[in-house]
């Protein structure tokens, strides 16, 4: 047995805060905020996916943006592997960087249309002095082979592959710094439901061979329940309701979580599953 396991979360997220200013007027004056993110807290243990689940516009993208310091944080901490993301100085927020990734939404506007499969995955590597030459070719080489595509696929464009093709670029891209936590920010809702199937695998598949941490977004409650260990429900900012995956999903206590279950659409047709609304409730 191996005593100096680290059994600390790999990332704690304390009352994290987002706010954006609502401007009007000729001459944009702010007359408000709006919270996307109001005050959540969560953490991701070592090896662990978490769901991050919710209606468009509850800000779950944004707190995943967030997390990783693409957008500002008007309040709360974010600590990564021991270390605060938001106190770091700029050279080790670049170093960090390495082990926080993200896989975005839409597979083909995040690459580069004028820029080779090759350079896409290869640009960070370089960036980070990891690898040059031939060793930087096959390591990119071989990470298109591992997320399910073929070697020479290095030479080619973004708009030669298929929307599912892209994602597994998208997805080796990721991977290229050896990452340790990967936001994957609604990965799958751009695909058919048959590709969604191969790139869920793919990323289980990745995660038990180098012991990835996922924060998953999704507000696919279908996706989530299959890949995730645990589930945050957002609703207007905020978590409403957290915990393991088989409790979340067969005996949910809020009524936003009831509500969203209610919505999965049933495989079986001679099975029908009452629709609960949700009209939201006092702040």
């Amino acid at each position: 047995m191996d005593e100096t396991k680290d059994t600390s979360p790999l990332l704690d997220v304390r009352d994290l805060a987002v706010h954006f200013p609502i401007k009007k007027g000729l001459l944009q004056r702010q007359v408000g905020v709006f919270k996307a993110v109001d005050g959540i807290s969560f953490h991701i243990n070592r090896g662990e996916t978490l769901g991050l689940v919710g209606e468009s516009g509850c800000g779950k993208t944004t707190a995943g943006r967030a997390i990783l310091k693409l957008i500002e944080a008007q309040a709360g901490t974010v600590t990564f592997d021991g270390r605060d993301v938001y106190t770091l100085p700029a050279a080790s927020l670049r170093a960090m960087r390495r082990q926080m990734q993200i896989i975005f939404q839409d597979p083909g506007g995040s690459l580069n249309p004028r820029m080779r499969v090759g350079s896409i995955i290869g640009e960070p590597i370089e960036v980070h002095g990891l690898a040059t030459g031939d060793e930087l070719q096959e390591r990119v080489e071989s990470l298109l082979v591992r997320c399910g595509l073929w070697a020479g696929a290095a030479d080619r464009y973004p708009h030669e592959f298929s929307g599912g093709q892209r994602q597994r670029i998208g997805i080796a891209r990721a991977l290229a710094l050896e990452p340790k936590l990967i936001v994957c920010d609604e990965p799958t809702s751009a695909l058919d439901v048959s590709v969604q199937s191969q790139i869920l695998n793919l990323l289980s598949d990745l995660q038990d061979e180098f012991s990835l941490s996922y924060l998953f977004i999704s507000h696919d409650m279908a996706v989530i329940h299959h890949i995730c260990d645990r589930i945050a429900v957002m609703w207007k900012g905020r978590i409403v309701e957290e915990g393991d995956r088989d409790s979340i999903i067969h005996r949910p206590q809020h009524p936003y979580t009831q509500a969203l279950l209610s919505a999965v659409p049933e495989c079986d047709p001679r099975r029908k599953r009452e629709r609960i609304a949700f009209s939201g409730m006092a702040s």
